[in-house]
């Protein structure tokens, strides 16, 4: 259900990279120089390796960062509900508040009145994506798209109000937990004259480094999850992701779903039991009809049409696989999900999940016929429980002098 269409080529950019390039002004200056002054290392530090921590991604742009990006090892979600007091202007103070701060932490600087500044420091490609509801929109007197709504009640729905909803919507990603818990603090301490935490959950991927740039996340099912994502350059990739006009143009749509996980149970399924589910095998990811060995083949097309000696379909019609699948292109989504794994309590033995993120230029078009899909019957159903949902609006990004969230009162 999630991984990044961008994460091929990891991206972020370091200060020391930048300043120690040199750039084609140099060249004139280099031919002057002995090979033995050219490639002598002048000091210990222009010779290490620039830690992870100094990567950081650029805050201003067209889109929202965090989206595209590489997905980092680290996130927190976070809703708000608005204050009953805080009106448009409210609002829009607020909005312009948090994206200066968002602009300071992302680059590794300390936000205003930040007392602990040395915590800002190393953003480890920190991004921070902002998002509003229905409810936001209105109050700054704009109209809502037709898709920004609670999603229609699904059969396997068991919604609980503290994990669901909202008014502002929070994505804080890095590869560096502290990182997150540091630039969450300092925003939702800004945001709190103007807005409560409705809900928040942390989640997680492998470690940085733990895995080659680019594999596929796993989820907690050991499912290798978002294979099948668009890539940036597909050539519909823009109209799947980003809305095209108005004030939500270079802005797009998220939908976050909470998933409880049963993982006990899943654990009594045997290995061919998971993989007829999954309609993939486990080793690698690939389809039923591909091979189990192969690492590419994870990427290869299912053939649905495919039968075993028996007759039966290879990819059982009710898999996961099968029924995510849609013979329409423009019902295609950008998953960004993340693992959970909650204290457990009681007599459980583990409270774990997915937090399933995806992104879309349409929540009607492209998510909910996905949705009722796998509502009317995918296999998984028998492990997994929706206990969260909220839909909303991801701000365009902003240039420099400007917030995310300026073209609402425009």
């Amino acid at each position: 259900m999630s991984t990044n269409p961008a994460s091929k080529n990891r991206q972020g950019t370091t200060r020391r990279r930048l300043l120690l390039s040199g750039g084609a002004a140099g060249v004139g200056v280099l031919g002057t120089l002995s090979a033995q002054q050219l490639f002598a290392p002048s000091s210990a530090a222009e010779t290490r390796t620039p830690l992870n921590g100094e990567e950081y991604i650029p805050f201003f742009g067209d889109h929202q960062a965090g989206i595209t990006t590489a997905p980092q090892a680290h996130a927190l979600f976070v809703a708000l509900t608005l204050a009953p007091d805080t009106d448009g202007a409210g609002l829009k103070r607020m909005l312009r508040l948090i994206s200066d701060d968002a602009a300071r932490l992302t680059q590794g600087q300390p936000a205003l009145a930040d007392t602990e500044p040395e915590l800002a420091q190393n953003p480890a490609r920190l991004t921070i994506t902002f998002g509003v509801s229905r409810k936001a929109v209105q109050l700054a007197g704009k109209q809502p798209p037709k898709w920004l709504q609670e999603l229609p009640a699904f059969s396997i729905d068991r919604l609980e109000k503290r994990y669901s909803g909202g008014d502002i919507f929070i994505q804080f990603a890095s590869d560096d937990p502290l990182i997150v818990a540091h630039a969450s603090r300092m925003i939702l301490k800004d945001a709190r004259r103007f807005a409560s935490i409705s809900w928040s959950q942390r989640g997680f991927r492998r470690a940085h480094g733990s895995v080659a740039a680019g594999t596929t996340m796993r989820n907690l099912f050991g499912q290798v999850d978002g294979t099948s994502n668009p890539q940036p350059s597909d050539p519909d990739f823009d109209a799947l992701v980003w809305e095209p006009q108005g004030w939500l143009r270079n802005g797009s749509s998220v939908v976050v779903r909470k998933i409880s996980m049963d993982l006990d149970k899943w654990d009594e399924l045997d290995r061919s039991g998971r993989e007829q589910s999954v309609g993939r095998f486990l080793s690698n990811g690939a389809p039923l009809t591909s091979s189990p060995n192969d690492p590419a083949a994870e990427f290869e097309v299912p053939n649905f049409e495919t039968t075993t000696a028996g007759g039966l379909k290879v990819i059982p019609e009710f898999s996961h696989v099968a029924r995510s699948r849609s013979a329409v292109p423009g019902e295609r989504i950008l998953r960004r999900s993340y693992n959970y794994d909650d204290a457990a309590t009681g007599s459980e033995v583990s409270n774990a999940g997915l937090i399933f993120i995806s992104y879309q230029a349409d929540v009607d078009r492209q998510y909910v016929p996905l949705q009722r899909r796998l509502d009317e019957l995918d296999l998984l159903n028998q492990w997994t429980t929706p206990i969260g949902s909220a839909v909303f609006a991801i701000l365009p990004g902003c240039h420099e002098g400007g917030f995310v969230g300026e073209t609402l009162f425009g």
